[in-house]
């Protein structure tokens, strides 16, 4: 699990692409402190991938077919800014919101506006994401732990402060810059149990009756 901090911003050393997969080779040093080893995560740009090489200040990482579609990691070159964050000790502090590192797809900066020390950025991206973005909700910007401060029909916009671009890549986006989203998972749950799929596996009972849960449901299932 991630909190969406960006620890570091890692610059894309060299690109190994395959008929269907990619070996990303990222120089950087914070990440790579305090005993990283091989088969620890860390996210890149918010996609969760796994360390399979270490050497000096720089790590490899394989990406499969599957994340190069679904991301901006498709994108890259050589030379790119990267956001990383290693994944969250169990000790640790929860400074963001809950980041799994699995995004749902990604948006297109439609429009970058300053506003006094504040920039606003417009994000557009397709309704089936929009479905869990809300205002004053949180959203994962390419790894970015932000908060939403409005909704639109085609779009969303976020706001953020000196700090946040400096230590992360939004200080290098444009207008047209592709962005990894992940929209806040407590919703994606919520809205499962509202409409009372049953999940394979779970010996939770469908709940048939009602597209809402409802107390018969609950007392069905041990919940009351």
């Amino acid at each position: 699990m991630f909190t969406g901090l960006v620890e570091e911003v890692g610059t894309v050393r060299s690109i190994a692409k395959g008929s269907s997969s990619t070996v990303l080779t990222i120089a950087c040093e914070t990440v790579l402190d305090q005993g990283t080893k091989i088969g620890d995560s860390i996210a890149v740009n918010g996609v969760c991938l796994t360390v399979t090489r270490i050497s000096g200040k720089s790590y490899c990482a394989d990406v499969m077919n599957e994340t190069l579609r679904r991301s901006n990691l498709g994108d890259l070159k050589n030379g790119d800014l990267v956001n990383l964050e290693r994944a969250m000790p169990a000790n640790g502090r929860f400074g963001g919101h809950i980041v799994s590192g699995h995004i749902d797809g990604t948006g297109r900066i439609t429009q970058i506006e300053e506003d006094a020390n504040a920039v606003w950025y417009t994000i557009t991206t397709e309704e089936a994401l929009l479905r869990y973005i809300v205002e004053k909700g949180s959203i994962t910007i390419d790894g970015i732990s932000l908060t939403v401060a409005q909704v639109g029909e085609t779009s969303f916009r976020v706001s953020t402060i000196p700090h946040t671009r400096e230590v992360t890549t939004l200080s290098v986006k444009k207008e047209g810059s592709v962005v990894n989203l992940e929209c806040d998972i407590i919703g994606k749950y919520v809205e499962k149990l509202l409409l009372g799929k049953n999940t394979s596996g779970t010996g939770m009972k469908e709940n048939t009756k009602s597209e809402r849960i409802s107390e018969q449901f609950l007392l069905e299932n041990g919940f009351l």
